[in-house]
């Protein structure tokens, strides 16, 4: 009999399922760790950053800037507070009423529009906002600025009541302020902020420094030039916040730096004064008749090329930049008639410098070979072909020295030394580098900017042979078209100046590309197509007053941390020796200071005390279709130079009538100096 039942289970069947289902399980627990291990050892920083972009957010807080100081510590633009009050935008966003409520108890504390307040609540470009400046345009992570400049003991009652006001903070925020000591301006040399552009934040992020959105940047003068300097470092404040993007804790600080202080060579009394005497001298040339429109002095250190005042008219006020400016303001330094008072007539604005430049003329005149011991013929004209070049600022002499010249100003000696040298080069065949008196006006800094370190200095212009076809090519077309067409739109109001403009369009058609006998003749004088600024002309004096040497200007002299107090020298500019034989300069001296003595600028410094002796030049440049441009250029003391002083005035006469007086003015601030 067969027994019939189960049969046992196949224990190595079942052993072998175990096996398996065990090994899977421990490949599983490999691969767990090995991920863990590789997140932990190989992506931990990754993973971090990335909670941290989740979960928190940086705010930067901008560096107090630094201050800019006169040469004796005085500030010509510092920092002061206002009072502002901030609310926590948690409040606004946990309230039922976005903060109505509160909003309303706040705005009749502090006596301001509850409207003016609501709309600070909303964040420019969000739905609902008003437009800026009424919304709030800075990072949603920080508290919002709802009411700024308010009275600090309002404000710090409402701090006092925590249960009326919650999230409710009060701060004492910096701001630039430009203090004026002694009444002093400055506007031009200090310069303003300006919000920071789309394009600068764009750059910071690449790794040029840190500028956010909301910084302010310097954008003209000192604060420009020295913009890195004066802002600092600014710090970092890392934020926890909740998934509304509420600041719910900080995380971590980094303090900001503040910006160093920039003390300059400016000194406070000699600006003022100087600002002073031109305002007062243009105002009194307009009762004279003469426009006066615009003008500029400056007054350089002849030892050291240092700046110690530069004034400009017209000027502003530099406050009215500060918090922004209003688009009414805005309007009316930019207006047609408010006379460009953002453009600097010391560094920015080039014109004729007429007669001052015969102090360079001699030297020139001596190097064509035209001896200091000779006499030349100062008649009432000369002529140059068929034209009459006539002598402008003085009567005909007769034979006269050098000395002399300069003395009176007489026109047409200088007139017959050029011509003869432009002779000599071969007329029309001449070349730049051999004419005596393009390289001496080089040699001397002009026609190419000084390197002040202020931005946007203009050039100037010296009209050599290179110049001239340069300009040729690029305008002969239209030039040629006015010599046929002539101008029929100024003939409708004045004929004379369209035949004039007429005869000329047709000269320049035909030989404008040339460096004409008579374009040598008005270089010599200063007049034609040369142009310089006050600031070059300054430099070129100053070379002369200390022997040839040709200084690079500056305003900044070092650069100081607040904290420390560590000092760092801001290096000076190049220097280069001009070619001026030590004779010759003291020719040019004597001569110079005849003119202050018993020359053309003798009116003006008539009772000058003696123990500060003035040489200078006087200057009447014409400009066609205005009154002339005044000018005076001098240095002090005569003998031992320390001071140059230069001063032109847009259609204010001659140059013994409105800039003479001016520089007077600044020579008897000077003259107070400590020595």
């Amino acid at each position: 009999m067969t027994d019939i039942g189960i049969r046992p289970r196949d224990g190595s069947a079942h052993q072998g399922r175990f096996l398996a289902a065990g090994a899977v399980v421990a490949l599983l627990f490999v691969a767990l760790f090995g991920r863990l291990g590789q997140v932990q050892l190989t992506e931990h920083s990754d993973y971090t950053a990335a909670a941290a972009a989740l979960n928190t957010r940086e705010i930067i807080v901008p560096a107090v800037r630094g201050r800019i100081l006169d040469r004796t510590g005085k500030p010509l633009a510092d920092n002061t507070s206002v009072t502002v009050v901030t609310l926590e935008r948690r409040v606004v966003a946990e309230s039922d009423d976005a903060a109505r409520g509160l909003l309303t108890r706040v705005a009749q504390t502090l006596g301001r529009p509850l409207d003016e307040l609501l709309a600070r609540t909303h964040l420019c470009g969000e739905e609902g906002a008003p437009p800026a400046p009424a919304c709030w345009s800075g990072s949603p992570q920080v508290p919002i600025p709802i009411a700024s400049g308010v009275d600090a003991q309002r404000a710090l009652s409402l701090v006092e009541r925590p249960d009326l006001f919650p999230g409710v903070s009060v701060e004492a925020v910096p701001v630039r302020r430009y203090p004026a000591p002694l009444g002093v301006n400055a506007a031009h040399l200090l310069g303003y902020l300006g919000r920071a552009t789309d394009k600068e934040v764009a750059a910071t992020e690449a790794g040029a420094g840190v500028i956010t959105a909301d910084d302010l940047v310097g954008r003209a003068g000192l604060e420009q030039q020295y913009d890195t300097a004066l802002r600092g470092t600014p710090g970092r404040t890392t934020v926890s916040v909740d998934p509304r993007g509420l600041v719910t804790g900080v995380v971590s600080r980094v303090d900001p730096v503040p910006g160093r202080d920039l003390v300059t060579s400016i000194d406070a009394s000699v600006q003022a004064a100087t600002e002073k005497a031109l305002a007062r001298e243009m105002a009194a040339a307009r009762t004279r008749g003469q426009p006066a429109d615009s003008g500029g002095a400056v007054v350089l250190d002849v030892t050291s090329g240092q700046v110690l005042a530069s004034a400009s008219a017209p000027t502003y006020d530099p406050n009215v930049w500060t918090g922004g400016i209003s688009a009414k303001e805005y309007a009316a330094l930019t207006a047609p008639t408010a006379g460009t008072p953002l453009l600097s007539r010391v560094t920015g604005s080039a014109t004729a410098p007429a007669s001052t430049l015969k102090a360079l003329s001699v030297p020139a005149a001596v190097a064509a070979g035209r001896p200091l011991s000779g006499t030349y013929e100062c008649g009432s004209s000369y002529r140059i072909g068929n034209r009459e070049f006539r002598n402008f600022e003085s009567r005909a002499y007769g034979p006269i020295s050098f000395h002399r010249a300069i003395e009176v100003s007489c026109d047409t000696v200088f007139y017959d030394v050029a011509y003869r040298s432009w002779l000599a080069l071969g007329g029309l065949r001449g070349a730049d580098a051999k004419d005596p008196f393009i390289t001496t006006v080089r040699d001397f800094g002009l026609g190419k900017r000084s390197g002040i370190d202020l931005p946007d200095e203009s050039a100037g212009r010296i009209p050599d042979r290179t110049w001239k076809r340069a300009v040729w090519d690029d305008t002969k077309d239209g030039t040629c078209r006015r010599a046929k067409s002539g101008y029929p739109e100024v003939a409708r109001d004045d004929p004379a100046r369209a035949a004039y403009l007429k005869a000329l369009a047709g000269e320049n058609c035909t030989s404008g590309a040339l460096f004409r006998a008579g374009d040598a003749a008005n270089f010599s004088i200063g007049q034609g197509d040369v142009a310089t600024t006050p600031l070059q002309m300054g430099v070129a004096y100053a070379a002369v007053a200390g022997g040839g040497v040709v200084r690079t200007p500056r305003v900044g002299v070092r650069v100081v941390d607040p904290v420390s107090g560590v000092a760092q020298a801001i290096p000076p500019g190049p220097v280069h020796r001009a070619a001026l034989p030590e004779a010759v300069a003291t020719y040019v001296h004597s001569a110079l200071r005849a003119v202050v003595v018993s020359g053309t600028g003798a009116p003006a410094f008539t009772g000058m005390p003696a123990d500060w002796p003035v040489s200078g030049k006087t200057g009447t440049a014409e400009v066609f279709g205005k009154s002339d441009t005044s000018w005076f250029v001098s240095y002090a003391p005569t003998n031992r130079p320390r001071y140059a002083v230069s001063v032109a005035v847009s259609q204010g006469g001659h140059g013994s009538d409105t800039a003479a007086p001016i520089s007077r003015s600044i020579h008897e601030a000077l003259r107070l100096l400590p020595r």
